[in-house]
């Protein structure tokens, strides 16, 4: 795997970490190709529960590398598109999966970026973070599910004020925008980044030591939802209860849960 993106798995968590700390972790063909890779082994692999995406450097992600894309790749709009479609498979592996995600944050996050916070499940970042779109600016357009998951994430309304705009959101207002799940402080850029990582890490050991796999299906359930009328969610909500009662884990939480209740009431 390249080392635009660094992957590693350690009881139950895999940790993809975007590594071209000097470009503000933009992506360019190599972190495209590394990036659909990493999250199709992560969200394929029976040992890994939880998934944690972080990034090296002073940002998290400032989208597409637009000095590549006007230098090296000649920034055809073809070559884009296909750039753009194998993110987008990176993108659909996490998101599709029945894997809880978490994004540690820090930092700066726009463009594309923002597409790659949405595909996680819980978000943490920074009190000196940014977020925001900035595609108008240089002419371009949103991409990488920005303009599939912003609106589901924020409203319609607070989505068009993102993209229509050169606004960034700080930290503060993207915790009440819904944009990301809490930020925390830290005495320096640094020491926040490291705490961010610290918080999102904390996050995914929480999964990991409760019901992993009801966590997973609560967020398949939930992300899936959109592919589903009404009636057919709530059929598929009955046949994942059903089935999530006959694992073992279920049934063991189950007994203790009846047995701890028993107790007290008696």
């Amino acid at each position: 795997m390249s080392d635009a993106i660094l992957f590693a798995v350690e009881e139950g968590m895999a940790r993809l970490t975007l590594n071209r700390p000097t470009r503000l972790n933009a992506f360019n063909a190599d972190l495209a190709y590394a990036w659909r890779d990493a999250t199709a082994e992560a969200t394929s692999r029976e040992d890994v529960k939880a998934i944690l995406i972080d990034a090296s450097g002073p940002a998290f992600c400032a989208g597409g590398d637009v000095i590549d894309m006007a230098t090296t790749m000649g920034a055809s709009g073809a070559e884009i598109t296909a750039l753009a479609e194998v993110i987008n498979a990176g993108i659909r592996s996490l998101t599709e999966s029945a894997i809880p995600v978490v994004a540690a944050a820090h930092g700066t996050t726009v463009g594309g970026g923002l597409g790659i916070l949405l595909s996680s499940d819980y978000a943490v970042v920074g009190s000196r973070s940014q977020l925001g779109s900035l595609y108008a600016n240089i002419g371009l357009t949103p991409d990488l599910s920005v303009s599939a998951q912003l609106a589901r994430a924020v409203g319609q309304r607070r989505a068009l004020q993102l993209v229509l705009q050169d606004r960034l959101l700080s930290a503060t207002e993207a915790v009440e925008w819904g944009l990301v799940a809490e930020a925390v402080e830290g005495e320096s850029s640094a020491d926040e980044a490291a705490l961010v990582r610290a918080r999102a890490e904390e996050v995914a050991r929480f999964w990991l030591a409760g019901a992993a796999g009801a966590y997973g299906q609560a967020k398949r359930l939930v992300r899936s939802q959109p592919e589903r009328t009404f009636v057919e969610q709530l059929s598929e909500e009955a046949r994942s209860i059903g089935a999530a009662l006959e694992t073992e884990d279920a049934q063991a939480r189950v007994a203790a849960f009846a047995a701890a209740s028993a107790k007290k009431a008696g």
